[in-house]
């Protein structure tokens, strides 16, 4: 028999309580991050944001001929991703990568799917005319700006280095932290894909 039980049912009401809390909101629910595009996709046909309804997405603003950012980015996202898939063989089959290049006069969809089958064999790259990927970009909120050519003709892509996660209606979720490695973006996509 307990004698003092008051300290036991004292950590079961807190118990209780902390499990009646309301679920914690994605750090960018109700952001207005998204719409409906057509691009065209590394295999040459048509890819709309629609044609991932029900599936979760990553998105990802960048080009193939980046020397740093975009593919450790990638790299990272496309390894967390792994990741998750590993130890959430379901969950995992439920996001769609995706990447969209800024860089539309080079990344043509054979450069595009080269680059895409180097990360993660879904990874979609996506790509467009220039007005197609300015309008896409202002409506998921990404920057890029074309530097001018060298000597040689090559020349460098400022852009934004997010990448966003989405839910499978196509709401803004957050942003998968590949900074911190591919670790942390495994637990990021653990925290929101159910």
């Amino acid at each position: 028999m307990l004698r003092n039980s008051a300290p036991l049912v004292a950590a079961l009401l807190a118990l209780a309580a902390c499990q009646d809390a309301p679920p914690e909101q994605p750090p960018l629910a109700g952001a207005a991050i998204g719409a409906e595009f057509t691009l065209t996709g590394e295999d040459g046909d048509p890819v709309s944001w629609s044609d991932f309804d029900g599936q979760y997405r990553t998105l990802y603003f960048g080009y193939t001929y980046c020397p740093d950012v975009c593919p450790v980015d990638t790299q990272r996202a496309m390894a967390g991703l792994k990741a998750f898939e590993q130890a959430n063989p379901e969950l995992g089959a439920q996001i769609q990568p995706l990447f969209v290049s800024v860089d539309p006069a080079r990344d043509t969809p054979a450069v595009l799917a080269e680059f895409t089958d180097s990360f993660h064999p879904r990874l979609v790259g996506m790509t467009g005319t220039k007005e197609q990927i300015d309008a896409v970009t202002e409506a998921f909120a990404a920057v890029y700006s074309i530097e001018e050519p060298n000597e040689a003709g090559g020349y460098l892509v400022g852009h934004t280095n997010i990448t966003y996660l989405f839910g499978p209606d196509g709401e803004p979720l957050a942003m998968l932290p590949t900074d911190q490695g591919p670790e942390a973006v495994a637990a990021e996509l653990d925290k929101w894909v159910r």
